[in-house]
């Protein structure tokens, strides 16, 4: 079993790269497995990745590189012994270390376990800001990595491109380091693929660290059931951007300069409808993913820098019911219970 790790601050684009990716894989003949990790109580990336023959599980409520270890030997080990995948991709919370991730899976007594070079991925048009408000945090990650990916070459000005390869350089002369696009899935990222079907190195133990308390990071999910379903796709393209646009703009007022990653979907008859921003600057992108969905809901993860947890929540709450209500559709909270230590493995996805 080989383990891809693919980390990156929150907004990176890893959630696109690693569709990509086991897309790839899965088309290849490859058993694949995602572990999806979010700091909030409740997961949305897991239902974007979800595709035929690949089974994705999401782990919540925490950093699997510190305060999730227990659930995430328990999902690897049932990984191995029910799926028995060639390869298992993990995505990190945005805050979490991968190089710590890949040193607590070495000490699971797994079999057969190998590792891709451990990957970070970083977006050129944010990194000068991540760099000033978390400058600790952002080191780390990019002084683990094996592999440095410059994400979102296709937006970014050329001259910021240069600039944040040289500071990856200097902050981490021995990663390879790459420049793409996952979204457009161009020649530089199939370099990418390539690099990945190699072995990762041997690198000496760090001293452990709580990704959680040195990100300064406040974290929020939650998740609305929606009686009726009204949107046609256009009116919830519109109500996700300006949603966001209204959660940005109150988290402003408590910290103008914060950083980290706001993510609203909403499920719709025949799509998903996904939209987020990621500093105070930014604004909110959207994108559509057509899907069947029974069920008609809205959910919420927000992760912050420097924001209190009580504000935060009570800032993308009351938000989103304030949107709702004008929308004129009933919805109903659901309330999170937090999840036990050992995670149960569930959704295996058919074969193609």
């Amino acid at each position: 079993m080989k383990v891809m790790i693919i980390g990156g601050f929150l907004g990176s684009g890893k959630t696109t790269a690693i569709q990509r990716i086991s897309r790839q894989l899965s088309d290849a003949g490859k058993r694949t497995a995602i572990i999806v990790n979010e700091i909030g109580e409740i997961g949305l990336d897991g239902e974007t990745l979800k595709s035929p023959g690949i089974m994705t599980q999401e782990l919540t409520s925490g950093c699997i590189c510190c305060t999730l270890k227990i659930s995430m030997q328990y999902t690897l080990q049932t990984l191995e012994e029910e799926f028995r995948p060639d390869i298992v991709i993990i995505e990190p919370t945005g805050i979490a270390f991968p190089g710590q991730i890949k040193e607590e899976i070495e000490v699971m007594g797994l079999s057969e376990l190998s590792f891709a070079p451990v990957v970070t991925l970083v977006d050129p048009g944010r990194f000068g800001t991540e760099a000033k408000e978390i400058p600790r945090f952002i080191e780390t990650q990019v002084k683990e990595a094996e592999i440095l990916g410059i994400n979102k070459v296709d937006i970014a000005p050329a001259e910021i491109v240069m600039a944040t390869e040289k500071m990856l350089v200097e902050l981490n002369p021995e990663a390879r380091i790459l420049k793409f696009s996952a979204k457009l899935g161009d020649k530089q990222f199939e370099d990418l693929l390539i690099h990945l079907a190699l072995p990762g190195v041997e690198k000496p133990f760090q001293d452990k660290k709580n990704s959680i308390e040195i990100s300064e990071v406040s974290a929020h999910s939650v998740l609305y059931i929606l009686v009726s379903s009204m949107y046609n796709p256009e009116e919830a393209r519109r109500f996700i951007k300006e949603s966001l646009q209204a959660i940005r703009d109150r988290v402003k007022e408590i910290n103008p300069d914060f950083i980290g990653h706001v993510k609203l979907s909403l499920k719709l008859p025949d799509s998903i409808i996904k939209g987020s921003v990621t500093s105070s600057e930014e604004v909110p992108q959207v994108e559509f993913i057509p899907r069947k969905n029974e069920k008609f809901e809205l959910r919420l993860l927000s992760a912050i820098t420097k924001v209190p947890k009580d504000k935060l929540t009570k800032i993308v709450e009351d938000t989103l019911e304030e949107e709702l209500r004008e929308t004129g559709i009933s919805f109903e909270k659901k309330e999170q219970k937090q999840p036990d230590a050992i995670t149960r493995i569930s959704g295996i996805m058919k074969k193609k």
